[in-house]
């Protein structure tokens, strides 16, 4: 493996490192040009289409003809920060400022007792 003009055993050797330690850190930390292909797809995708979640990426990833793992494809969008925006399912329809009375909770005056026997 040449390194910027070094061999990587010599390298090795300068920077007293084992060649097996090099080789190690190297495949840990090296970029990986198939996520940075699949992140700059999803990119698209999703700026496309703002409200789809992972699966539906997976699916269009899919459909363009790129295999990916949807569990792949939400790991990428999390570190990404691309997750779907969701739509607000619940809408409120309590008027707290109502103009009618408010009564106070009786029930929470009762005392419950039990029963010898029971």
């Amino acid at each position: 493996m040449q390194l910027e003009g070094f061999q990587a055993s010599y390298a090795c050797e300068i920077a007293r490192v084992s060649r097996a330690g090099f080789y190690r850190h190297y495949e840990e930390h090296e970029p990986r040009q198939a996520d940075v292909v699949l992140r700059d797809l999803i990119q698209q995708i999703v700026l496309e289409n703002r409200c789809y979640g992972y699966r539906r990426v997976a699916a269009e990833l899919r459909h363009r003809g790129v295999g990916a793992n949807r569990k792949r494809v939400l790991r990428l969008m999390r570190a990404d920060n691309l997750l779907a925006v969701r739509k607000q399912r619940f809408v409120f329809t309590t008027d707290s400022r109502h103009t009618y009375a408010v009564y106070t909770n009786l029930a929470a005056r009762l005392q419950l007792t039990r029963k010898q026997g029971q």
